[in-house]
């Protein structure tokens, strides 16, 4: 039963009773704890480069295509809208959704796999760590810590975006940056995390999913008619043409995308409640206390989703024009790691005193934190500035 004062069902998070900041703060007279965490990753400087961070096309390729920014806040106005139906903590919700890709590299996952390959011998690269990272040390903002000092409830959702990291057959190895940071909160990383974050990550699916249709299509990576074979976007496709014959294209296409996120977030809910009432949770330590995830797709859902994701995945992301785009944007991030790790002289000041020795594992993390909070047009930039002679004379010794 949901609380009437509060709109909130029992298991959800709630401000009140927040397990806080690792650094006690005084209360916000004005708003809650999950706002004020909200409101501290909008100001982060690491949230505005996601405007200049890639989704799936480098940033330069064109002002129509979504950025790592674009696609947070697509998320956040799903996730918002399925914590707000099903009784949970829709500012916590929202904050997850804003913050659950502040650690991806430039390049989006081109950029990500060539890191985790060049720190595969110093503890390993993941962004989902490294927004850990950034919002509990990265992020300088504040005279008393490093990081945005947030709740441990938005901690825990970032960490666990995809679900327990420990306490399973087949458990990785923790990631550097969340192993160090256990040491400090517990994030009891062997649990599944709130409905919160629940409703955040299943978003992020829906979201990712049709933004990609519509990239693929104004790209011209493959046609309508070539996605009509994932019949569940092929059915909408034709609802939509039977319903408005003789409608344009594009917004066919658009027609289309705003149906099947409405049929994917509608079958959220449905599953969602059905696993509710069949669970019964009384708090939000029994849907973290459950063996699968409470907010979740249903299984033809599921089979939908996997479905569009392998025709994604041959005729979107292993297109050749994109297998181009993202060879050179590994080189650009390999070559700036190789030179980083053997030079760290080479990084800027403030950078480069806090360096090792070359090649040891506390420059490369180093050298990961720096290349992981570039930009796609400053990586560009840099590589241009150290690899390419011929910009010698407008490099920065022009400026001394």
């Amino acid at each position: 039963m949901t609380n009437i004062i509060t709109g909130l069902a029992p298991y959800a998070c709630t401000p009140e009773t927040s397990r806080g900041r690792l650094y006690r703060e005084p209360e916000s007279e004005t708003r809650t704890c999950f706002q004020r965490d909200r409101d501290r990753i909008i100001h982060a400087g690491a949230f505005r480069r996601l405007q200049y961070k890639t989704q799936v096309f480098v940033n330069h390729e064109g002002d129509f295509f979504r950025t790592r920014l674009t696609h947070s806040l697509e998320v956040s106005q799903i996730a918002r809208s399925i914590a707000r139906s099903l009784g949970l903590a829709e500012y916590l919700a929202e904050t997850l959704a804003l913050a659950h890709d502040l650690g991806h590299t430039a390049f989006g996952h081109a950029g990500e796999y060539e890191m985790e390959a060049r720190m595969e011998d110093f503890g390993g690269f993941d962004h989902n760590a490294q927004s850990l990272r950034v919002v509990t040390a990265l992020e300088h903002r504040y005279a008393q810590f490093d990081g945005l000092n947030l709740t441990w409830e938005t901690l825990e959702g970032i960490v666990k975006h995809n679900g327990p990291l420990t306490g399973f057959e087949g458990a990785r190895r923790l990631p550097w940056a969340i192993s160090e940071y256990a040491k400090l909160q517990d994030l009891e990383l062997d649990t599944f995390a709130s409905g919160e974050a629940q409703a955040a990550a299943v978003s992020d699916d829906v979201a990712y999913n049709n933004h990609d249709i519509d990239d693929g299509l104004r790209a011209g990576l493959f046609s309508i008619d070539d996605i009509r074979e994932v019949d569940f976007v092929g059915k909408v496709f034709a609802d939509v043409e039977k319903t408005y014959p003789g409608l344009d294209r594009s917004r066919t296409i658009h027609e289309t995308i705003r149906r099947l996120i409405g049929k994917m977030v509608e079958d959220i809910l449905t599953e969602s409640r059905k696993r509710i009432s069949d669970a019964a949770p009384k708090s939000a330590g029994d849907i973290r206390a459950f063996d699968a995830p409470v907010i979740d797709f249903s299984d033809s859902m599921k089979k939908n989703d996997k479905e569009l994701k392998e025709f994604l995945f041959k005729n979107m992301y292993r297109h050749y024009k994109l297998n181009r785009m993202t060879t050179k944007a590994r080189r650009v991030v390999g070559d700036l790691f190789d030179l980083f790790l053997r030079d760290p002289g080479c990084l800027p000041d403030e950078w480069s005193v806090l360096a090792g020795k070359p090649e040891t594992e506390q420059t490369a993390r180093l050298v990961a934190d720096y290349i992981a909070g570039m930009t796609d047009r400053f990586a560009l930039d840099e590589h241009s500035r150290l690899f390419d002679i011929q910009n010698m004379a407008n490099d920065d010794m022009k400026k001394i």
